[in-house]
């Protein structure tokens, strides 16, 4: 049943305006995937409606020989996905210069759409996800329009963007004057805390997981359908340096009866696949590429382990995904990860982040393998209906207060 939260004695529905750069589109399918699958869990469980702005790097040429630029060009302007309308204006972003002002550049970019917007269809609440720049720029857009704003916090946006001066002047300023605060776990909102955001304006709201979408199959089934025939360990995630395959991939080496299976795609994947080549690994590792939702489901179902080796996350999707297939995890003691891998059914946490810390980790895991039912049963824990619950009543207190 639907979600209903009181205001002013009557429930009403919110009309919200979703603004993130970070935004799933119809060239970049996986692109901030993570707030297109919380906004349609609230739209699925609240009476609550959204439409999305989410800004693009303008680029001249959709040639793929620009490489992202390129991609980024080809996102349409307007498109609707899952029922979704969303908007992607251009802005300017040049690499490594424009960062300073990303807040402004956004702002001035998408000023003159939101207005329009909410000239048609009045806004209740914008929200934004990402301290920095979006919080920043839907916070100066909120002003404008007299239109309240939370912000939700992910992760680097608060582990490394308060390291930098400037940017962490622009999110505490935007923090004092967002409507309200979210962050994906205790970890990020202890960090906000300790900069000066009052901890009363902070909720908590964990990620959830399609319980659903993510479900044990039949893993004889595919195991022999990937050509498993060992103890198989599955990374995944973009292939940079912070989620740690190249660490995984060296940890293969004290693990002699493992294969390795690494599903995503990026800058990294020439440099993963020529270190396999070093170390004599190429016929234990095989790198899929990307895989569409529907399918990842085969590859947790069939994998004996998911291997997060993260130098950070907020909270890590993947790790309740992959529990939510009966597949338990190794993952690293950072931010948000200890909140997700709390009890022996999720799996192991490693506090080396080192290939000798992963072999052990799963060598650990290995010896007391939880039962796929009780790793299961685990991620039933985390279904959306608390988080979407949870976000409703702080839109509506944003809008009640405005």
């Amino acid at each position: 049943m639907p979600v209903e939260v009181q205001v002013g004695g009557t429930a009403q529905a919110i009309n919200l305006l979703t603004y993130s750069a970070l935004y799933p589109n119809v060239v970049q399918p996986r692109h901030g995937i993570f707030v297109a699958q919380r906004l349609g869990q609230l739209l699925k469980d609240c009476p609550a409606r959204s439409r999305v702005v989410a800004p693009v790097p303008w680029f001249p040429s959709k040639s793929k020989a620009f490489g992202q630029y390129g991609v980024h060009a080809a996102v349409p302007c307007e498109e609707e996905l899952g029922g979704v309308h969303i908007y992607h204006p251009r802005f300017l972003a040049i690499p490594k210069l424009s960062w300073h002002i990303a807040p402004w550049l956004l702002y001035h970019a998408t000023r003159s759409l939101v207005a329009e917007l909410h000239r048609r269809d009045p806004i209740d609440v914008i929200d934004a996800h990402f301290f920095y720049p979006d919080g920043v720029a839907a916070v100066m857009l909120g002003r404008g329009l007299g239109v309240p704003v939370t912000i939700t916090g992910r992760g680097s946006d608060i582990t490394e963007m308060l390291n930098y001066a400037l940017p962490r002047r622009w999110i505490l300023w935007a923090a004092n004057h967002a409507q309200a605060l979210i962050t994906v776990c205790s970890a990020l909102r202890d960090r906000l805390v300790e900069v000066g955001v009052p901890g009363d304006n902070i909720t908590v709201l964990r990620n959830g997981v399609d319980l659903e979408r993510f479900a044990p199959v039949d893993r004889q089934a595919a195991r022999s359908a990937l050509g498993v025939e060992r103890p198989m360990l599955l990374s995944v995630g973009n292939l940079i340096e912070l989620k740690g395959h190249h660490l995984i991939i060296e940890a293969l080496l004290d693990l002699p009866e493992h294969q390795l299976f690494i599903i995503g795609s990026g800058p990294e994947r020439n440099a993963l696949e020529k270190l396999t080549r070093k170390l004599g690994l190429e016929q234990r590792t095989q790198f899929v590429g990307l895989v569409p939702q529907a399918e990842l489901l085969n590859y947790y179902g069939a994998a004996d382990a998911l291997i997060l080796a993260s130098s950070r996350e907020g909270w890590a999707n993947v790790l309740l995904e992959s529990m939510a297939c009966g597949t338990p995890v190794v993952a690293t003691r950072v931010w948000g990860t200890p909140e997700v891998v709390a009890a022996p059914a999720a799996g192991i946490l490693i506090d080396e982040r080192s290939a000798r810390g992963i072999a052990d980790g799963v060598r650990r895991l290995f010896a007391a393998l939880p039962a796929r039912s009780a790793t299961r049963s685990y991620a039933e824990g985390f279904s959306w209906k608390d988080t979407s619950r949870g976000q409703l009543e702080v839109f509506a207190r944003a809008r009640a207060a405005r």
